[in-house]
């Protein structure tokens, strides 16, 4: 059976989940006030959508999202290219699929916000690239395309936006990429001859026009974009929505500031706020967005007394008594399933029976005991429902999606009295951990694995379990899903909701992701075995390449309780050469191996999100020498350096605020900043003049990427220096010596071209541009087409000791355990402490 009459209706009047609705996951129930139901009301009676395209979460314009979606009522929804991954994080130190994962639910949360639907292709956020043609060289410029259409003919927008041109002055080449595309899509997704084995499911689509959300910075000054305002369509986005109580201005600044990950918090704009359009394909509007497009129900054939019917409870709306809409709702209802299936009937009648919900002040919740458990393990459910209205309200049955079983009640609920039950249901043994889709395969550094139509375009994963209620509402029948969660009450934050998930029985998890072995003496590497479940028992061991050694070859664990932890400890010893590899942590039970770890990403802004990457580490034998001891790290926004500078053997102190004296200062051998120190440590501008007497006293500074703007001072260095937007984007670019024979390229460790290899995602960003003589400028390096890059490695001699200032990403680099990396990151830090033979100088020696 084809999805696209299969999600029609299942069975007359049953609720269905519309499939780019938000997926259904945890979050603190909504509550829809009496204006909420009647700006939704409202929204049934508009037939318009609008698709708004770009690549990136944050590219949004969250003022046009929040107008289309509350002002003009129209079904708005925003296509993400990628899920982020690529970007930095302010708010802590995940990187790559983690940051992803947050940029996701941040994402989420702007939607729920301004009223958006969030979608998503399969692209990866490999970072920065300079290009398109760069782009889709990583990109699978088809696959993304595919992904594209499929969206495209499963929303059916009238309108596409896109929020940057398909060239150049997009600044960033997945910007400009995310534009080629949608002019492509909207093209491709009309012709049958194009991804032709979607048309099982969806069928072609051709929206009416695709413009392009343009403004002043893509002229390049108000005088340029002046010569072309008059062939702009302009759209007033700043009004004002008194059923919603707030300016669209506001709403969207309380959207765009759910990407705090990225430091987007915005303040709230007032009055009118103007939005320029440029038309790109289809037909051209002038005036109106929808200029053209019929937005009303006479587009449905025979909806014409579905729309009358929804006026009338329109009209006859009381905001003191919401349910007396209710049986005219179940009237337009009953005449909405008389219509021929289409994409707008499915829409509104799973929007008609959320207001339906709403009006009556149902409440339905279904809460696991706990937030976690495994296949086959019995789980504990609280159920609890309650209607807040005197329309007669009945529960006839309750069905489990994840179990063979549905519990027949014939339950009325009595005005405003709770009704509460409670039962124990086994997991499927077959259930699937929930691990997000796009993390379930290996994917390329510029895609992700997903096969099959089912999650292409799909924010998150479904719920792990969800529980219909089929009730009768004034004796016609409805059906409610609803997901199951977890809550508790927190003494501080209240109640408190996580989404319910399925997990392995047992997790590994390897201490640290990277262990680096900087001469022939073996490590301790330490396994973290935890109880998925009670009363396990097996055994782990490390899977090791040939010349690695682990002493002893398996550890027994024995966990009663679920959550119960046991420490496995390996000794594990290198072999003599340099060698690079990975090794994976396995537990067996009862004859089948677990091979996951546990990963949870907790933020207050966001739902708990939990992880089971694949219990691996890299193990890295490198040629090494180092000079100095003990550093003191300041952390900036976040980053896993001195982790990864523990790995070899440094003493690291993460400085406080209180440490900032030089007495304290002078028994360190480095000081070293974190990324984007002086973006993030407003304190640094008062303890500016401490660190350079630090330097002058003979101490190394080390100050790595900040970028150019929002400096808690003007200039970082001892001597002037400006920071730019010039970077490397290009991981495997050449790296030129310009000082060969300094000593950062020397000593201890001689840094050659093989040094450079293996870098991942990038060089650097934000090298400085300009800078004073004092200067000395070591590496150079440009992405293919640019002009030489000179700032990524500066060096400069302040009194007796050594500022540097570096934009290479260490602070990717080192995590990632890139030996070349590790060799000139440690002459930094040793610069100044040896005699120039490579022997360590008696002034270092502590």
């Amino acid at each position: 059976m084809k999805i696209r009459s299969y999600l029609l209706y299942l069975l007359l009047g049953i609720s269905i989940t519309v499939c780019f609705a938000a997926p259904l996951q945890a979050q603190a129930p909504a509550r829809a006030s009496s204006a909420d139901v009647l700006h939704k009301l409202q929204k049934l009676n508009v037939l318009g959508s609008v698709l708004y395209i770009a690549a990136h979460p944050d590219d949004e314009n969250t003022r046009l999202i929040t107008y289309l979606s509350n002002e003009k009522l129209y079904n708005t929804g925003y296509l993400s290219v990628t899920r982020g991954d690529g970007g930095q994080n302010l708010i802590g130190p995940e990187i790559s699929k983690d940051l992803g994962i947050i940029r996701t639910q941040e994402l989420l949360q702007a939607r729920r916000t301004d009223g958006g639907v969030q979608f998503f292709t399969r692209a990866n956020d490999f970072g920065f690239s300079k290009n398109a043609a760069e782009t889709f060289t990583i990109w699978d410029k088809e696959q993304v395309l595919g992904d594209m259409v499929w969206v495209i003919r499963k929303f059916r927008p009238d309108v596409m936006i896109t929020r940057f041109p398909p060239d150049e002055r997009a600044g960033h080449g997945q910007h400009t990429a995310s534009a080629v595309l949608a002019e492509e899509a909207f093209t491709a997704a009309a012709d049958p001859k194009r991804f032709p084995e979607q048309l099982k499911y969806v069928e072609v689509w051709q929206p009416k026009r695709l413009l392009w959300n343009t403004g002043v910075w893509s002229f390049g000054s108000q005088t340029e974009f002046d010569k072309y305002v008059d062939e702009l369509l302009k759209v007033d986005v700043g009004g004002y929505n008194p059923l919603l109580g707030e300016s669209y201005g506001e709403i969207a600044a309380a959207s765009r500031s759910m990407h705090k990950s990225q430091g987007f918090g915005a303040s709230a704009a007032r009055g009118t706020s103007i939005e320029y359009l440029q038309h790109t394909k289809g037909t051209k509007a002038d005036k109106e967005l929808l200029e053209g497009i019929n937005a009303t129900w006479s587009r449905v054939k025979g909806g014409d007394k579905v729309e009358k019917l929804i006026q009338k409870a329109i009209d006859s709306y009381k905001p003191t008594e919401p349910a007396t809409i209710v049986p005219t709702l179940l009237a337009a209802r009953k005449e909405l399933q008389k219509l021929p299936d289409s994409n707008w009937k499915n829409l509104k009648t799973e929007a008609i029976n959320e207001v339906i919900q709403d009006a009556l002040g149902l409440y339905l919740e279904v809460a696991a005991t706990d937030y976690a458990a495994t296949p086959g393990q019995p789980v504990a459910f609280n159920i609890e429902a309650i209607n807040r209205s005197a329309t007669p309200v009945t529960i006839k049955s309750i069905n489990y999606s994840f179990a063979k079983k549905d519990t027949t009640l014939q339950s009325k609920l009595a005005p405003n009295e709770l009704l509460k039950y409670s039962t124990t249901i086994p997991l499927p043994t077959t259930i699937a951990y929930s691990q997000p889709y796009w993390l379930q395969k290996p994917g390329t550094l510029g895609m992700f694995a997903v096969s099959g139509f089912e999650n292409i375009g799909k924010p998150e994963n479904d719920a792990a379990a969800k529980v219909t209620f089929n009730l009768t509402i004034a004796g016609e029948p409805l059906a409610v899903t609803v997901p199951v969660v977890y809550k508790r009450t927190d003494p501080v934050a209240g109640e408190v909701y996580r989404p319910f998930i399925v997990t392995p029985p047992v997790f590994v998890n390897i201490t640290e992701g990277v262990y680096m072995f900087a001469d022939q003496q073996p490590k301790q590497i330490s396994v973290r075995v935890k109880a998925g479940k009670a009363n396990i028992a097996g055994k782990v061991t490390l899977q090791l390449p040939k010349g690695w050694k682990a002493e002893p070859a398996t550890i027994d664990f024995s966990l009663q309780a679920k959550g119960a932890e046991q420490n496995a400890v390996f000794t594990v010893t290198p072999p003599k050469g340099q060698s690079e590899a990975e090794l994976k942590a396995v537990a067996t039970i009862d004859g089948k191996n677990y091979s996951q770890s546990l990963n949870e990403i907790n933020y207050s802004h966001i739902p708990a999100q939990t992880t089971f990457p694949d219990a691996t580490a890299k193990i890295v034998k490198l040629d090494l020498k180092k000079n100095g001891e003990k550093i003191g790290y300041l952390m900036g926004a976040g980053d896993d350096i001195p982790t990864s500078l523990r790995q070899i053997g440094y003493d690291v102190t993460l400085l406080r605020d209180s440490d900032m004296r030089l007495s304290y200062l002078q028994q360190f051998d480095a000081i070293i900043l974190g990324v984007r120190a002086y973006n993030t440590v407003d304190r640094l501008k008062h303890h500016q003049s401490t660190l350079l007497e630090y330097v002058k006293d003979g101490g190394n500074l080390i100050v790595q990427y900040n970028t150019n703007h929002a400096l808690v001072m003007p200039n970082v260095g001892p001597y002037p220096l400006k920071l730019s937007r010039d970077r490397v984007t290009v991981e495997d670019a050449e790296v030129r010596f310009l000082k060969p024979n300094h000593p950062v390229l020397n000593e201890p460790n001689k840094i050659t071209q093989k040094d450079f290899e293996g870098w991942v995602q990038e060089r650097g960003l934000y090298f400085p541009n300009e800078w004073s003589p004092e200067y000395e400028a070591i590496l150079s390096s440009n992405d293919p087409g640019e002009p030489a890059r000179n700032g990524g490695l500066l060096v400069a001699k302040y009194g007796k000791g050594n500022y540097i200032y570096t934009g290479y990403s260490w602070f990717r680099e080192l995590p990632a355990g890139v030996p070349g990396a590790y060799r000139l990151f440690v002459n930094l830090i040793s610069l100044g402490k040896h005699d120039g033979s490579g022997n360590a100088s008696k002034s270092s020696m502590k």
